[in-house]
């Protein structure tokens, strides 16, 4: 076997990773990159891996990209795993860690997986990328573009996306392309278009996008000191995300590299949770949400393009999905925040709703090994922030009146 082999996820069938595929050309379901674990460990060594600096790249001998093709990297990765002590404290729990990806370059975890589904893009020859996006993915791909010297066309649905992601893009250059429609419909866009138009999508549809974010299950394991979480509590929205951290995991125990298998607590959004609500009724084939509705737009998705692949890792974890209302998201926003001094931005937030939501009805092990992935900074989306905290207030220019002041609260 080669070191790495593109399959579809249900038939099998093996596809050439020298071209633009996203679908299996004979069934027609996603594709994932499956590693040749012998060939990983005659490649690698473990303990050069520990010593190198800590990236998306760290872990190059697992990431399916030639040897000889230069990289585009921002220096995404090696984010911080925060441990929530004051936060454990305030829910009852003893080991309680937070996953912090909004300190990437461009402020949200999509760029694991955009700098290799750039470097990928480059080295397939493509000069044109595009994407559709809730916000975090066309800010990630309008910057690596913009650093690999391609040209950038992304979709969004009008009206939807919060302006901090918006202002990224169109910063970095991209062709911002609004859909009057929602993320799904500008997904089908994007798809039905590409091959025409002559562009690579990167949307979470591609597997080296998910090569990407694995990384992250990599870096957690390391940070824990080569031991998997007991439980990871992520949000989800399209889905490659959770079904990427769990890729990470797997990968990394086959190799020996960590201890033990996290179970994945998948969070959604009340109004717009198509997994969850799958897997809370048995259901075989996932049933769309028409119209998505949240504060957190980075999960308003009805339709997740990956949806086989999350309820699989759920599934193999032997987890679940759930959902958690707007208004417990936006009190789990300012717990963190005030807590822990860690700004997310509202999707960012689901994970810990989730996992509140859990402690409340005793669901969980309070001595249990609980990490909180948080997607994306607060800065994203200041203006849902703002509306939820009290206005600054005015004084007159003097000591007496801010003593005045603090002192009736």
């Amino acid at each position: 076997m080669k070191p790495f082999e593109m399959r579809c996820i249900e038939c099998g069938k093996v596809h050439d990773m020298g071209r633009p595929v996203y679908a299996c050309s004979s069934c027609g379901n996603l594709l994932e990159i499956r590693m040749d674990r012998a060939e990983a460990l005659k490649r690698m060594s473990k303990s050069d891996i520990k010593k190198r600096h800590v990236s998306v790249w760290k872990y190059r001998e697992l990431i399916p990209i030639s040897e000889k093709t230069k990289v585009f990297s921002l220096d995404e990765g090696g984010t911080q795993l925060f441990r929530c002590s004051r936060l454990a404290s305030e829910l009852g729990l003893k080991n309680l860690y937070v996953k912090f990806d909004g300190t990437n370059p461009t402020g949200s975890f999509k760029d694991r997986g955009m700098t290799v589904g750039i470097t990928k893009a480059k080295e397939l020859g493509m000069k044109t990328v595009t994407c559709a996006s809730t916000g975090n993915t066309s800010a990630s791909l309008s910057a690596y573009a913009g650093l690999a010297g391609m040209k950038c066309v992304v979709l969004i649905p009008e009206g939807k996306v919060a302006l901090g992601k918006l202002a990224q893009a169109m910063m970095h250059g991209a062709t911002v392309v609004q859909v009057k429609g929602n993320f799904d419909q500008a997904l089908d866009v994007v798809m039905k278009s590409s091959e025409k138009l002559g562009m690579y999508v990167l949307n979470s549809v591609n597997p080296f996008r998910i090569e990407g974010q694995k990384t992250a299950g990599f870096e957690v394991c390391d940070q824990l000191g080569g031991k998997s979480p007991d439980y990871l509590y992520i949000p989800v929205g399209n889905g490659g995300n959770s079904a990427a951290y769990w890729k990470g995991f797997e990968e990394y125990e086959s190799l020996g590299l960590t201890e033990g298998l996290p179970m994945i607590r998948g969070i959604q959004a009340e109004g717009a949770a198509p997994v969850a609500d799958m897997l809370k009724h048995g259901k075989k084939i996932l049933e769309p949400v028409k119209k998505p509705d949240t504060v957190a737009t980075a999960i308003r998705i009805g339709n997740p393009a990956n949806w086989k692949k999350t309820v699989k890792a759920i599934k193999d974890s032997g987890g679940t999905a759930t959902t958690v209302s707007d208004s417990e998201i936006l009190s789990a926003q300012k717990l963190l925040a005030r807590l822990e001094g860690i700004f997310t931005e509202p999707a960012g937030a689901a994970g810990l709703a989730g996992l509140k939501k859990d402690v409340d009805s005793g669901s969980i092990d309070r001595t249990a090994s609980i990490v909180c992935v948080s997607t994306g900074h607060g800065l994203k989306d200041p203006d849902i922030a703002v509306s939820q905290s009290a206005r600054p207030r005015i004084i007159e220019p003097s000591i007496e009146a801010l003593e005045g002041l603090l002192e009736g609260g």
